[in-house]
């Protein structure tokens, strides 16, 4: 199951309370106070972990919470604090509060602090004074943190392959790389983004994307909408894929770059090619011209070295995507009901 948005609360541990205690030892009659200070409470992480690819984890846990600091005691001892929770999500995942973005966690390892812990209480030896040396006061721990947070996956991917459904970018995928998608003649085969290696060389690789088929009006919710959109800002170079046994490919071409403009205009500066596919549907006709700078066959392999050659340098030169933008309002996500 492919899961890429989550709603999931989280709740810091709460400080520990200061203690009131007084000094008894024999041969001491007035010890004076020696109340301890609570512990502090564990603070919620999320961390960056790049063995995870979706949000899967989170649709049958939703509620995390960090343990409490441990109470102050007498003799000065201070409480222990708590251990802080690492919660750990997949590269590329968005965190939201109230549909305002918190952090965008795009590098394996990065770590975002998203609830604090509570502070320790204090000990009534805190409250000691010339003037007051026996105090019966201490201090509560302070209460941790409690969010409730939306995570949405942005898969992370260097080529993105793009085109309308059917135009047979889940069979390049699978002839690639070892990926192995959903493939049937029909629209909307693939129903969620899928991931593979592809290794121009022994000691080369990158990560390719086939991302679900675009329509006229998915920027706006159509067909698949707003499901995949976001994954295509992730790639560094796009791959316009084209059914050569189109009638219309300049059309088709358009509604693509016209959809990608209407999401997110920065997507039409990205490093790009147009290629056909399915050229070995053709026949004895000539593939159209002027408009692909390459002409491929899946079934045939015609064409797929010259294009992962074109990937490889073209990505030497691309740069990686913003780390951290904030959305717009039309991006902001939708919050997820019950059933999500």
């Amino acid at each position: 199951m492919f899961i890429d948005r989550a709603k999931i609360s989280v709740k810091a541990g709460d400080g520990g309370n200061g203690c009131v205690s007084f000094r008894r030892e024999a041969y001491v009659p007035r010890g004076g106070p020696d109340g301890g200070n609570g512990g502090n409470g564990g603070s919620v992480i999320l961390e960056a972990d790049p063995h995870l690819h979706t949000l899967l984890d989170f649709h049958y846990r939703t509620r995390y919470k960090a343990d409490r600091g441990r109470h102050g005691e007498g003799a000065r001892r201070s409480g222990r604090s708590a251990n802080d929770l690492i919660v750990r999500v997949p590269v590329g995942t968005r965190v939201y509060e109230d549909s305002r973005l918190l952090a965008d966690l795009m590098e394996p390892g990065q770590t975002f602090l998203v609830a604090q812990g509570g502070r320790g209480g204090r000990g009534n030896a805190e409250f000691a004074t010339p003037t007051n040396r026996a105090p019966r006061k201490s201090t509560p721990g302070g209460e941790g943190d409690e969010k409730e947070l939306l995570l949405e996956l942005k898969l992370m991917a260097d080529v993105g392959l793009v085109g309308l459904p059917n135009a047979g970018k889940s069979t390049l995928l699978s002839v690639l790389t070892a990926a192995r998608p959903k493939i049937a003649p029909y629209p909307f085969t693939t129903l969620h983004p899928n991931l593979g290696i592809v290794r121009p060389t022994e000691f080369t690789s990158f990560v390719l994307a086939d991302i679900p088929g675009l329509i006229e009006g998915a920027s706006h919710g159509k067909g698949l909408g707003f499901e995949f959109l976001r994954h295509i800002e992730r790639t560094r170079v796009l791959v316009y894929l084209l059914d050569a046994s189109s009638d219309h490919p300049r059309e088709d071409l358009k509604v693509l770059k016209a959809e990608l403009k209407k999401w997110n205009p920065d997507l039409l500066k990205r490093p790009s090619v147009v290629a056909l596919s399915k050229c070995d549907l053709l026949g004895g006709q000539s593939a159209p011209k002027g408009i692909a700078k390459l002409k491929l066959s899946s079934v045939t392999g015609e064409g797929l070295d010259p294009l992962v050659d074109t990937l490889w340098k073209m990505l030497q030169d691309a740069p990686a995507p913003v780390v951290f933008r904030a959305p717009s309002e039309s991006e902001a996500p939708e919050e997820l009901t019950e059933n999500e």
